[in-house]
């Protein structure tokens, strides 16, 4: 009853983030009864992957280099949103709010697991930050130990340059309760308080 397709296809599902082999087994067998067209164009988007780059200005993955962010007129480009992974300029954008351009890192800083600043984007970032003199820095890096050494990093590198360097606000999430939070996202919550008065 095994094929060697089916079973290929499976290993290769089940090696991505976040799926084990059964739900790679599952995926396998709706695709088998998925539409011919369907399955066509998933091959078609599949094999396009192979047109990714990286933009030369924010490090982002895009079909075209510079990409529609940084090649984008109406962008202001003196403000600077600095990223873990390119999938996190995916969540800001739908928020349609920002208007500012981004610089992805490719990871966080983590000593224990030996990953430093040369195994990421900083030093592309210390350079665009020379020759683009942008106004403000926006660290918008996960409220993790990994993100707040990575953010305390930058924020000591940059100090001589004379950039607003702001950070996203963390802790309670809207509709949450005191009673079920962590004590750092309350010590969070108190530390990026507003003030109403």
């Amino acid at each position: 009853m095994r094929t060697a397709a089916i079973d290929d296809l499976i290993a290769y599902l089940s090696r991505l983030s976040g799926i084990g082999e059964r739900t790679a087994t599952r995926l396998t067998f709706h695709l088998l009864r998925a539409k011919p067209q369907f399955r066509e164009g998933f091959a078609s988007a599949l094999r396009r992957l192979s047109e990714i780059v990286l933009c030369s200005g924010c490090r982002t993955v895009t079909d075209r280099n510079p990409c529609a962010i940084c090649s984008s007129p109406v962008r202001k480009h003196k403000v600077i949103c600095v990223v873990e992974k390119p999938s996190d300029i995916y969540s800001i954008e739908r928020l349609g709010s920002y208007k500012g351009c981004y610089f992805v890192l490719h990871g966080l800083l983590n000593p224990m697991e030996g990953i430093g600043p040369e195994d990421l984007g900083i030093s592309y970032l210390m350079d665009k930050l020379i020759s683009d003199r942008p106004e403000e820095l926006i660290l918008a890096l996960n409220p993790t130990i990994e993100g707040d050494v990575t953010s305390s990093y930058l924020v000591k590198a940059l100090g001589a340059q004379n950039i607003q360097i702001s950070r996203l606000a963390s802790g309670l999430p809207i509709g949450g309760e005191l009673e079920y939070a962590d004590q750092i996202t309350l010590g969070k919550a108190f530390e990026g308080r507003t003030r109403l008065r």
